[in-house]
């Protein structure tokens, strides 16, 4: 844990998070056909993402004191951050592509097997388990709409 980068981080997600909760105020707050408007849920992550920063900096305020240029010393894990940015930028570019379930089941295979690798049958019970789930409850439970399976696969 590098204390400098987790404060600065988290100020940077505070303000996104600011960002978006604020941004979904100007988004129609009803759709035609659907009980959910389109702003609920970037609410619902800005929201999320302010309280989020809110523990990661009140926890860095909490961590122990470093001795002069430990901190510094931090290696930080460039592989892993280029996969995983790489893989949410395919994310948003196939999410209409492909639908929100399969994009969504790839992009958290990737994310779990980038942090810890193996585990397939573990990262792919939990890929496919959100990913359904959450298309599920917010589909057919809140009547909101989500890009479905695509059109080529027949189904």
């Amino acid at each position: 844990m590098n204390k400098a980068f987790d404060r600065t981080i988290s100020i940077v997600f505070l303000a996104v998070g600011t960002a978006f909760a604020y941004g979904s105020l100007s988004i129609s707050s009803s759709a035609y056909g659907s009980h959910v408007g389109p702003n609920i849920f970037p609410l619902g992550l800005g929201i999320l993402l302010i309280l989020i920063s809110l523990r990661l900096f009140y926890e860095t305020l909490k961590y122990p004191a470093a001795s002069k240029g430990e901190d510094r010393g931090a290696k930080l894990d460039y592989k892993r951050f280029l996969v995983i940015l790489a893989s949410t930028i395919g994310y948003i570019m196939l999410l209409e592509e492909i639908g929100y379930v399969i994009s969504t089941f790839i992009f958290l295979m990737i994310g779990f097997q980038t942090m810890e690798r193996g585990k397939w049958l573990y990262s792919a019970i939990i890929s496919a388990g959100f990913s359904i789930g959450v298309y599920y409850v917010y589909v057919e439970l809140l009547k909101g709409t989500l890009p479905g399976l695509p059109s080529w696969l027949g189904l």
